[in-house]
């Protein structure tokens, strides 16, 4: 029977081999620091548990039906020396806690920069911070480095001892981005960025995942490997990326935003440069106006009656999987030329030099225009033809 009742334990041996305590060994320093604010709430926490689970079970021994020895004191109903000791400890244990929390809250604020490297290695003037652009998609990871110029897809590295600085949004719904060896998890929300800062401080390939907010069929595929890297394995990585054949314009993300399950590491030797601004601002799409470009517009009164036919159909409705809304086919407000595109317009259409201060009121002088086509640029600066004047 004894051995029948032991083999019965293994099922749940097996269990616990599959547990991983790489939060208790990580490998960057915040998350190291993380690891110890864990270790000392639950030490602190203890000091209460474990008192009062052995006195559970001592005044269950103590004063049971058949011990005869036991006092019975049927009258007592106070003793000032006992609610002083059951007050006083677990007030000072919160004490303790809401010290550390709160110190650890604001040193460990993932929108804080790094004030070190490690316990024993302050930040120094050349470590310059690695820039990493997040996007959470259905349902893989893609990682823009816009200081070099190239993107991966389920592939994170960088360098041991250098502070890297995340900034993270998704292209539908929420995610939660998150490396345990490295810190702790952040949301990643659509049309809006968050930030965190991290370093990693010893080699290896380390898991990244989304814990929270499921978000459909490919959800429990959606992970990547973090990859922390000597500098010169960084700069190899680096050149791999550069030599891939693949290019990541916005043509090209549009067609990588698409739901895929369980996608391949893929690397991308160019980026768009405006690229992860147009998927903060969701407006990748072509001639789709940007977040940013109309809240200007509604700061500055926006653009009254005639707004309100500035739409165009969408070619790809992300949110269509997730259950389409009742009414007409889903559109979007289309943009408005701007001083940027008027800029970059060919030169056969504008030829002569353009004042781009902007136009304020009466008394400015008004910007010069193309004789061979003064209606189409004054149109792209807001205004009316001469003729029209």
């Amino acid at each position: 029977m004894r051995a029948l009742k032991l083999l019965a334990l293994l099922p749940f041996a097996a269990l616990l081999g599959g547990c991983d305590f790489v939060v208790l060994a990580p490998a960057g320093d915040i998350a190291a620091q993380q690891r110890d604010l864990v270790v000392i709430s639950t030490v602190l926490m203890l000091i209460i548990v474990l008192p009062v689970m052995a006195l559970t079970v001592f005044f269950a021994w103590r004063y049971r039906q058949s011990n005869a020895a036991a006092p019975y004191e049927p009258e007592w109903d106070h003793s000032t020396q006992l609610e002083l000791v059951i007050w006083s400890a677990p007030l000072l244990i919160i004490i303790c806690l809401g010290a550390l929390t709160w110190m650890g809250t604001h040193l460990l604020d993932p929108y804080r920069s790094l004030g070190r490297i490690a316990a024993d290695k302050p930040i120094e003037s050349k470590d310059a911070p690695l820039n990493v652009e997040v996007v959470a998609l259905d349902w893989k990871w893609l990682f823009i480095y816009p200081d070099y110029g190239v993107a991966a897809v389920n592939e994170l590295a960088a360098p041991v001892d250098r502070p890297i600085r995340f900034r993270i949004t998704a292209s539908s719904v929420m995610n939660s981005f998150y490396i345990p060896a490295l810190a702790g998890q952040i949301y990643a929300m659509p049309g809006m960025e968050t930030k965190l800062h991290a370093v990693a401080n010893k080699e290896g390939t380390y898991r990244g995942f989304s814990p929270a907010n499921y978000s459909g069929a490919g959800f429990s595929g959606m992970h990547f490997d973090f990859k922390s890297l000597s500098a010169t394995d960084f700069d190899k990585w680096i050149g791999s990326a550069k030599a891939s054949s693949n290019m990541l314009g916005r043509t090209d993300y549009l067609q990588l935003e698409r739901p895929s399950q369980n996608d391949p590491i893929r690397l991308y030797r160019s980026v768009d440069r405006d690229l992860y601004k147009a998927i903060l601002n969701m407006c990748v799409e072509p001639g789709k106006m940007c977040m940013s470009e109309m809240m200007a517009i509604d700061a500055k009164g926006g653009l009254g009656r005639e707004g309100f036919n500035n739409t165009l159909p969408l070619t790809y409705d992300k949110y269509a999987r997730r259950g389409a809304p009742l009414g007409s086919e889903p559109t979007f407000v289309a943009g408005i030329c701007s001083m940027d595109e008027i800029k970059d317009a060919p030169s056969h259409e504008i030829t002569a030099p353009l004042d781009l201060t902007p136009l304020r009121g009466f008394g400015l002088k008004r910007p010069p225009f193309s004789p061979a086509h003064p209606s189409s640029t004054s149109l792209l600066l807001g205004q009316r033809p001469k003729s029209e004047s």
